[in-house]
């Protein structure tokens, strides 16, 4: 099984003693990765839940490497992270969202204070709570409690180990745990605005903050180990203020020596102040959204970490990027349900992550416009491709959307579909469709042709390859679809060929709300809200009308066994599955379906679809094309906006089976194995009865629970005649001729 795309950016990662690795918490693993190649090297694989700090121990040497990690599932583990091995366990049986380890020169034990959540705690509205253990203790006691607040903060410790802290609203909270008392004692820090951020002076009894005006101030010890508190606006005499950001301070760190203070803000601009002086110098944009920066041992490294999931690792003090360790970008936030107004029809786009099955590469629409392509095997990032810029001349209330993506079966394709429209106008907007061709010098596509308001003013509402040509479809909710082929010219590259409209169709005038190619490309099924079509895409015809559906058809899927899977969505969703041989109906679920997959040359169908189960919100479910029940059935997470795929592993036999939720995290693995998975496996039954329990039946059906599966299949509620499914054997070849008939004769208009 294979585990990627998950995001390294939930807390602060760590340096080696030596600062030739760098540790990043990645969901409930922590992955050790090289300084000077970036790759992976080995991952911390024990926690059931997030990690949630990473601390390297400085009693680590050449030889041994120590780390202590904090989890979600409550726990405080310790590791050899260069063999790995895990080497002993603290439970604190209460989630863990921060963790500071007290030097042993400090402590004289193995003092660990944690930022914790508690719902049992006597005080209502404060659930947060900065609780000491020591790890010495065998078992380990429920600790003392230093403070409550209304949720848990991340706590910071000095350089030096003899102070930590936690911000809360216009507060710092500081604690010195160098006293000869048991119980640390505690100093409070009022400021006037809200406090974002703040760091310790790594020699010196100095602290700084940032706040939400874009501030940076300095305190100063007073001589009796505390600090001064800013009374009002004006008051300078108790800090020093630093003043040049436009935003909020998000990163905020002294240099190694202490004689420099960088301060960073969301924007991706830097700055860097001279203490002594309070002169200050700007430094090169890093152009995403900044959220840690830290220090190595070698004071000629440092490492930015980005809200886009990057990492950069910068060369001292040009704040040059030597290397960049690449996740897969977070999606936009249109990614989730994005809705557009068009011509009085809501429109939802979010066809925007695509899977090449022969090679394992995903693309996914991301940020800035841009399309991040992804190797799923190898859990590595290859290259972003720029779909389109947000012009000076827009302003703010220009949006810019991509609304689409689509590879190739081979990966040489990629077709895109953006939105420029002011405000939430969109019917007034400029959508584009592109072609892009793989260029494998430089890992990246190019663009080969661009056609603007390819629907007239409409949106595009999906795009589909066909697998077997270079040709392509696309669909609006206009009414009509549109058949583009690649032009023949021999003589031209494959970046010089030019994409061409071949033939223009429509059902009726409704919205076409789904497209699929047959496995051979010879068909082409397209839903016209609630009724299928199939047609020719070379001659531009229609062939079929296979049945009508009670709800809008989102998705569409052939397999290989002469099926045709249809997922309606509405208030009675559906996912039907129809014989091609006979068009009829041949079972269906109530179900709202995400999304469908196939393995071509196979009858295996998936389907992911969005119901609860212990905690999960989604499931997969694997056919076989022989009936309908599932060969399997997985819980997983975040399954609404997720996408599922088939894909091709040159080291296994069978094809792998892709995951990705809508966080952009994913999983690999084989969907015939008996190995242990992430997600959990449950019984057809228990399947049954979960949605039987979601679901309100009326009193009739009710009487029917001891026979669930009864309650489930629901063909006949379709707007089809119920009889084929009764006497198939009888009906089939008349149902046949009565289908072609009809669709000989349809009065509406379509062109080739």
């Amino acid at each position: 099984m294979i585990r990627g795309g998950r995001n390294n950016i939930t807390s602060a990662p760590a340096f080696s003693k030596d600062a030739k690795k760098l540790l990043l918490c990645t969901a409930n693993t922590v992955s050790v990765y090289s300084v000077a190649t970036g790759l992976k090297i080995t991952s911390l694989e024990d926690h059931t839940a997030p990690v949630t700090s990473v601390i390297v121990d400085p009693s680590s040497d050449e030889t041994v490497s120590y780390c202590w990690t904090s989890s979600l599932d409550g726990k405080i583990r310790i590791w050899e992270f260069s063999a790995p091995k895990l080497l002993k366990i603290f439970d604190t049986h209460l989630p863990i969202h921060s963790l500071v380890m007290i030097p042993v020169h400090v402590s004289h034990s193995v003092i660990a204070y944690v930022s914790v959540e508690d719902y049992s705690s006597v005080s209502k509205d404060l659930f947060g709570q900065i609780r000491r253990y020591d790890l010495t203790q065998d078992p380990l006691h429920s600790g003392d409690t230093l403070k409550e607040m209304e949720e848990p903060k991340p706590i910071v410790l000095s350089p030096s180990g003899e102070f930590f802290g936690v911000c809360h609203n216009c507060t710092i909270h500081i604690w010195n745990v160098a006293s000869e008392h048991l119980m640390p004692k505690e100093t409070t820090l009022h400021h006037t605005e809200l406090i974002t951020v703040f760091a310790f002076h790594p020699n010196q009894r100095i602290l700084a903050a940032g706040d939400v005006t874009g501030r940076v101030l300095i305190w100063k010890d007073n001589g009796i180990g505390e600090f001064t508190s800013v009374k009002t606006e004006d008051d300078t005499e108790s800090c020093t203020t630093f003043n040049w950001h436009s935003a909020q301070v998000t990163v905020l760190n002294f240099s190694s020596d202490g004689a420099l203070l960088y301060s960073g803000v969301k924007a991706g601009d830097f700055v860097v102040w001279e203490l002594g002086t309070g002169k200050k110098q700007l430094l090169p944009k890093i152009g995403s959204p900044l959220l840690y920066f830290i220090f190595s041992s070698d004071s000629t490294l440092s490492s930015v970490i980005c809200e886009d999931n990057q990492i950069h690792l910068l060369k001292m003090p040009s704040m040059e990027i030597l290397r960049t360790i690449s996740g897969i970008k977070p999606p936009t936030p249109e990614r989730h349900g994005f809705i557009c107004y068009v011509k009085t029809r809501d429109i939802c786009l979010t066809r925007t992550v695509s899977i090449d099955r022969s090679s394992g590469i995903a693309a996914f629409c991301t940020a800035n416009h841009r399309v991040q392509l992804y190797n799923l095997l190898s859990d590595h990032d290859i290259s972003e491709v720029q779909i389109c810029d947000h012009h000076p001349d827009d302003g703010d209330e220009v949006r810019v959307l991509v609304t689409a993506v689509a590879l190739s079966r081979n990966g040489s394709v990629m077709t895109t579909a953006e939105a420029r429209f002011a405000g939430s106008n969109f019917s007034e907007g400029i959508v584009s469709l592109k072609f892009w061709v793989f260029v494998p010098d430089s890992k990246t596509f190019s663009l080969s042709t661009v056609i603007n308001q390819p629907h007239r003013e409409a949106a595009i509402t999906a795009i589909a390859l066909n697998p077997a040509r270079s040709m392509a479809v696309s669909i609006s909710s206009a009414g009509d679809f549109k058949i583009w082929v690649c032009s023949s010219d021999k003589n031209l590259t494959p970046e010089d060929s030019n994409w061409i409209c071949h033939g223009v169709g429509s059902y009726k005038r409704t919205p076409i709300t789904a497209a699929v190619f047959s496995g051979d490309g010879s068909c082409l099924a397209l839903a016209a809200k609630t009724v299928i079509t199939i047609w020719h895409p070379l001659k531009n015809e229609l062939l079929y009308v296979v049945g009508k559906a009670n709800a809008p058809i989102m998705e569409l899927s052939f397999t290989g066994g002469g099926f045709l899977i249809a997922a309606s969505h509405g208030s009675t969703p559906h996912l039907s599955v129809w014989d091609l041989m006979t068009f009829c109906l041949s079972w269906s679920y109530r179900l709202y379906i995400e999304v469908l997959t196939w393995l071509p040359e196979s009858d295996r169908l998936v389907k992911s679809n969005e119901q609860i189960f212990r905690g999960k919100d989604g499931a997969i479910l694997l056919f076989d094309g022989s009936g309908p029940k599932p060969v399997a059935i997985w819980t997983v997470m975040k399954a609404r906006g997720g996408t599922l795929s088939f894909v091709e592993d040159g080291k296994k036999s069978q094809p792998l089976l892709a995951y990705v939720n809508r966080s952009h995290e994913y999983v690999l693995f084989d969907p015939y194995s008996d190995e242990k998975l992430e997600t959990s496996a449950i019984d057809y039954e228990v399947f049954l009865a979960a949605i039987s329990k979601k679901k309100k039946r009326s009193r009739k059906k009710a009487l029917m629970s001891e026979k669930p599966w009864e309650t489930m299949f629901c063909g006949s509620t379709l707007n089809f005649p119920p009889f084929p499914d009764l006497c198939a054997s009888f009906f089939s070849s008349r149902m046949q001729k009565e289908v072609c008939e009809r669709a000989d004769r349809q009065p509406e208009r379509h062109s080739s």
